[in-house]
C-alpha cells in the first residue's frame, strides 16, 4: 500500500477526522502514524477494541481522562530539567490521578470491555507523588506548611509587613505631615511601601523618593523610618522565593525519578485515547463491525461510502468466492469510480479497526496490499500524457503486487487508440489475475467487456441508469453489462430507426458498407431566399447584419418583423436581415418543448452535457441534489 492508495481512496481524510476525536497530542500522533494492518489477528483485536470502547460510550460511561491537554509539553519540560510551576505540577498530578482512575474505571466495567480492562493492568500508580503535590499546592500556590522553613519565613514576612504598616499609619496621622500628603494611603511601589506626597514638599520629608506620578504632581516617598524594615522585607521575600523554588524542585524531582514508568503510562493512556477516538467516530457514523477473512472474499451488504453520509447509494457486491475479477461497465458519470473508492476505503478502514456503514452479513477481506489507479495521472512537471501516467502507475503496481492483493483500476486502457488500449488492458488484467489478485476494473470498452463475459473467473457488472430521466442511479448491478446508453439516447432523440439498427449491427459485426453509391440524388441549386419568408419558433437563422446565428422566438403578425433570441437576449429585427439556417422541424423531434430553447444557456448546456454522459455535469448535478437534500433536512 502506498500514499497514493491512501489519498485516492480518501483514507487520509478518515485519519484526519479520527484525529479530531483524540484529546491528547500522543493520541493524535498514534492515529497519524497508524497503518492499516494486513494481519487478521491484529485487525480482529483492533475491531474488538473499537467495539468495546463504543459499548462503554453507548452505556453513557466516560473514561476519566484528565490532565491530557498539556501533558506532552510538561513531560518535555521535566525531561529537559526545567522546574515545573505550581499550576503545572497540579496538571501533572491530575494526569497521574487519571491513570489511577482509568484503571479502576476499566476494572469496574470489565464485563463490558474485557480487552480494554486488561490493558489497564499495566498502568503504574503514583499515589505518593499525587498526594504530595496536592498537599503542597493549593489554589496554584505553595502552602505555608510545605516546609518548616517556609512557615518560619512567611510568619516573619507577615510580622515585618505589620510593623511597616503601623509605622506608616503613624506617619500619615502626624499633624505636621498632613498638609504635605497627597492622599492618606499606603502604596506599594517596586516592592517598597511608600506614601504619596505633594511634589512641592518632596524635599521636606526625610526618606527616599521611589517613584513620581506621570504628571509629576505626586512623589511616592519611602519614609526613613521604614527603610530598614523594607530592606528586611525584601530579604525575607528572597528567602521565600528560594525556599519555594526548592519545594517545586523537589516535587518536579519526584516526577523526573519515575519518568520511565510514567512514560509507559503515557503509552497506555495514548492507546486508550486513540481507541476511544475510533469509537467516537464509529458511533458518529452508526457503524457496524463487519466479519473479516483472509481468503480474499468481499461480501458487501448495503455498504455506504463513509464520507458521503446519507447521500451515499448502498453498494452490494460479492467477489472472491466464485469470481476473482469484476469488470464494471456503463456510462461516464454513472458512479463507477465511486464504487472503486468505496471498496478501497472500506477495506482500509476495516484494517485500521474503524467500524463501517453497512448491514449485517458484510464480510471484508484483509489484504496484504491494496493498489489503486484512479483519476488523471497527468503531471505537468514530467510532461506525461494521461495514458503514460496511467501506464507508469500500473507498471509500478504490477511490479510490487504479490498474492492476496486488491487491485482497483479505473477506466483501464483509456486515453489511447481504443483497439490498442483494450488489448493492453486485457493483457494487464490477465497479468494481475495470474498473480492471484482480486481485481475490480471499470471500462466503457466493448472488447474488455467481452473478455470479462467470456472469462470463467470474471464477473461483469453495470451501473444502473434511469432511462426515463437520462440520469445515473449510482447503483451497481452484478451480472449485467452497461451500455454507454448512446443507442438509447439516439432513440429518445428520434434518430432514424434504421440508422440506430444499423449502428447496433455494426457493434457486433464490423460489416460496414464501403462501396461508392452511384444513385445519390443530385444537388439542386437553392433559390435565393426572399424577404417574404415566414419563420417558425425555434428556426435557426443567420442574422446578416451582425453575422451571428440566432433562434427565432416569434414572427410579429401583420409586420415583417421577427423577434430573435441571440446572446441570451430577445431582439426585434426585419425579416430581410435573416437567412434560414435550419428549420425547427429539422432540428427537433415532434412534440419537442421549444420554450426550453429560450431558457438560460447554462441550463440548456447542463441538459446537453447530461445527455452525452459528461462526468463533470453529473458530478455537479449530484452536488446540487445533495445541497437540496441537506437544505430540506435542515428545514
Amino acid at each position: 500500500m502506498n500514499q497514493d492508495t491512501y489519498n485516492k481512496t480518501q483514507f487520509t481524510t478518515i485519519k484526519e477526522k479520527l484525529m479530531t476525536y483524540a484529546i491528547s497530542f500522543y493520541g493524535k500522533e498514534r492515529i497519524k502514524n497508524m497503518r492499516p494492518s494486513s494481519q487478521l489477528d491484529i485487525v480482529k483485536k483492533r475491531l474488538q477494541e473499537t467495539a468495546e470502547a463504543k459499548a462503554l460510550l453507548l452505556a453513557n460511561l466516560h473514561v476519566p481522562f484528565m490532565g491530557l491537554n498539556n501533558i506532552e509539553h510538561l513531560t518535555n519540560q521535566v525531561e529537559k530539567g526545567f522546574i515545573l510551576e505550581p499550576s503545572e505540577l497540579v496538571s501533572y498530578a491530575d494526569f497521574l490521578r487519571s491513570s489511577r482512575l482509568i484503571q479502576s474505571f476499566m476494572q469496574k466495567n470489565e464485563f463490558i470491555a474485557p480487552l480494554l480492562a486488561r490493558y489497564s493492568e499495566s498502568l503504574q500508580l503514583f499515589s505518593d507523588i499525587e498526594d504530595e503535590i496536592y498537599q503542597v499546592i493549593r489554589n496554584n500556590q505553595v502552602e505555608n506548611d510545605a516546609s518548616r522553613e517556609l512557615r518560619k519565613i512567611r510568619r516573619a514576612i507577615q510580622e515585618c509587613e505589620k510593623e511597616i504598616e503601623s509605622k506608616l499609619n503613624s506617619f500619615l496621622r502626624n499633624t505636621q505631615n498632613k498638609p504635605k500628603i497627597q492622599e492618606a494611603i499606603i502604596v506599594k511601589k517596586n516592592d517598597r511601601y511608600t506614601v504619596p506626597i505633594k511634589a512641592t514638599y518632596k524635599n521636606q520629608i526625610s526618606g527616599t523618593i521611589v517613584e513620581a506620578s506621570s504628571k509629576g504632581t505626586t512623589v511616592f516617598i519611602e519614609p526613613a523610618t521604614v527603610t530598614k524594615l523594607n530592606d528586611k522585607l525584601y530579604q525575607l521575600k528572597m528567602e521565600e522565593a528560594t525556599e519555594v523554588y526548592q519545594i517545586l524542585s523537589t516535587l518536579t524531582g519526584l516526577i523526573a525519578e519515575q519518568m520511565s514508568l510514567i512514560q509507559s503510562n503515557l503509552e497506555v493512556v495514548a492507546q486508550y485515547d486513540m481507541i476511544f477516538a475510533k469509537a467516537k467516530f464509529s458511533r458518529e457514523i452508526n457503524g457496524i463491525e463487519p466479519e473479516i477473512n483472509q481468503e480474499g472474499i468481499l461480501e458487501f451488504v448495503n455498504v455506504k461510502h463513509t464520507l458521503l453520509g446519507e447521500a451515499a447509494v448502498p453498494l452490494n457486491l460479492s467477489l472472491g468466492k466464485d469470481y476473482r475479477g469484476l469488470t464494471i461497465t456503463g456510462p461516464n458519470a454513472g458512479g463507477k469510480t465511486v464504487v472503486l473508492k468505496t471498496v478501497g476505503l472500506i477495506c482500509l478502514q476495516t484494517m485500521l479497526g474503524v467500524q463501517i456503514v453497512a448491514d449485517a452479513g458484510t464480510n471484508i477481506a484483509i489484504f496484504d496490499q491494496i493498489f489503486v489507479d484512479i483519476g488523471d495521472q497527468q503531471s505537468i512537471e514530467n510532461a506525461l500524457s494521461t495514458f503514460s501516467g496511467h501506464m507508469h502507475n500500473i507498471s509500478e503496481i504490477l511490479a510490487k503486487t504479490k498474492q492476496n492483493s486488491l487491485i482497483l483500476l479505473d477506466e483501464i486502457g483509456s486515453g489511447t487508440e481504443p483497439n490498442e488500449g483494450a488489448a493492453l488492458a486485457i493483457a494487464i488484467m490477465e497479468a494481475f489475475y495470474k498473480k492471484g489478485s482480486i481485481m475490480i476494473t471499470t471500462t466503457h470498452y466493448g472488447e474488455i467487456k467481452r473478455f470479462s463475459e467470456q472469462h470463467e473467473d470474471f464477473l461483469t457488472a453495470a451501473m444502473a441508469f434511469d432511462s426515463e430521466h437520462l440520469t445515473p442511479k449510482y447503483q451497481l448491478i452484478l451480472g449485467e453489462t452497461g451500455e454507454s446508453n448512446a443507442f438509447w439516447i439516439a432513440n429518445k432523440m428520434n434518430l432514424d430507426k434504421q440508422v440506430v439498427i444499423r449502428a447496433q449491427n455494426y457493434l457486433h459485426n464490423r460489416n460496414y458498407s464501403t462501396k461508392k453509391e452511384t444513385t445519390l440524388p443530385k444537388l439542386k441549386k437553392q433559390k435565393e431566399q426572399t424577404s417574404s419568408t415566414t419563420y417558425e419558433k425555434g428556426d435557426r437563422v443567420f442574422w446578416t447584419e451582425k453575422k451571428q446565428i440566432a433562434l427565432v422566438y416569434e414572427s410579429m403578425e401583420m409586420t415583417n418583423d421577427v423577434i430573435i433570441f441571440v446572446e441570451n437576449k430577445k431582439v426585434t429585427v426585419h425579416n430581410r436581415q435573416l437567412k434560414l439556417d435550419r428549420s425547427a422541424k429539422e432540428l427537433y423531434p415532434p412534440n419537442y418543448d421549444l420554450d426550453s430553447l429560450f431558457e438560460d444557456y447554462h441550463d440548456r448546456k447542463k441538459i446537453r452535457d447530461l445527455e452525452r454522459g459528461s462526468k463533470k455535469a453529473h458530478k455537479k448535478l449530484r452536488k446540487e441534489m445533495q445541497e437540496r437534500q441537506s437544505k430540506n433536512n435542515h428545514h
